[in-house]
């Protein structure tokens, strides 16, 4: 019953970066000096998980790449005296052990890649992460939904307090029954309510963790909203088959969108003000700015 193995989907095409994202996959754009998949891995590394499942597509060997060793560049690293340099991408590579699988059917939808990793994760338990998207949280988040896991030995997924109502539309929200603290029992995933019905505030959102189970209600899926087969259509028939699924709010976490253009400004904004290298010169820049 142990989580051995977290699934990154990343084989979309990011359409909503184009041109940026035509030949560099969006989970590749940086934020500061890291892209945003590397802060993903580092969550599920930090959660202590060390086999990282990425589902990637033709046009995703960027990724690959990333977290592969290269010689030629640490050589060329250690002549010029780069040490800390050198030092930090041979830590990319051994950050955990990483295992791709290409997404090769012609179906689309946030279940497909999901779908692709059954082989591989076999009848294991196994948690879920985009890999365009993450939180930051102090502990991970995905350790806080270990925890509960352990608890409960049931489905777990992170919940996000959505504080604006106006916002309540943009995601999957949870109709629960409070459990303890920050855990509740998921009666059903209410995707995208219209304004005034959601049942709750709280967003289910960014990372599961899922049984086998799931993949055969994912296989009897049809196309959903646009055309697609979604992973909140399959977790609601799991409900519905009597499986428990719990709810666990994160605790001293933000939640960055990544996948989505304005606010991926906003983080990369964000991490550079706080960031002890830049901070300084960055505020005194955006101080001189005529807004």
């Amino acid at each position: 019953m142990e989580i051995s193995k977290v699934i990154i989907p990343a084989a979309g095409w990011g359409t909503r970066f184009l041109p940026q994202t035509k030949a560099l996959p969006k989970e590749m754009l940086p934020v500061l000096d890291k892209p945003v998949i590397q802060y993903v891995v580092e969550e599920a590394v930090a959660s202590g998980i060390k086999d990282i499942v990425i589902i990637t597509g033709w046009h995703k060997r960027a990724i690959e790449d990333h977290f592969d060793r290269s010689f030629e560049l640490e050589k060329h690293l250690e002549k010029n005296g780069k040490k800390k340099e050198l030092a930090q991408i041979k830590k990319i590579a051994n950050l955990a052990n990483f295992i791709y699988i290409r997404q090769k059917t012609e179906l689309y939808g946030n279940a497909i890649p999901v779908l692709a990793a059954k082989t591989i994760v076999g009848k294991e338990h196994f948690a879920v992460i985009w890999g365009d998207e993450f939180i930051i949280a102090n502990p991970p988040r995905l350790f806080q939904m270990l925890q509960v896991y352990k608890k409960y030995k049931s489905a777990v997924i992170s919940a996000v307090r959505i504080e604006s109502k106006d916002n309540l539309s943009k995601y999957g929200i949870a109709d629960m029954e409070p459990l303890d603290k920050n855990i509740f029992r998921i009666k059903k995933i209410v995707e995208k309510p219209a304004a005034g019905k959601a049942p709750s505030c709280f967003a289910t959102h960014g990372a599961y963790i899922l049984p086998p189970e799931i993949f055969r209600f994912i296989s009897k899926l049809k196309k959903g909203r646009a055309g697609e087969i979604w992973l909140t259509d399959a977790i609601n028939e799991l409900i519905k088959s009597g499986f428990p699924v719990y709810g666990c709010e994160i605790k001293n976490g933000k939640y960055y969108d990544t996948g989505n253009k304005m606010e991926y400004l906003k983080t990369v904004v964000e991490f550079a003000l706080s960031s002890p290298e830049f901070s300084k010169d960055f505020k005194k820049y955006l101080r001189g700015l005529k807004l």
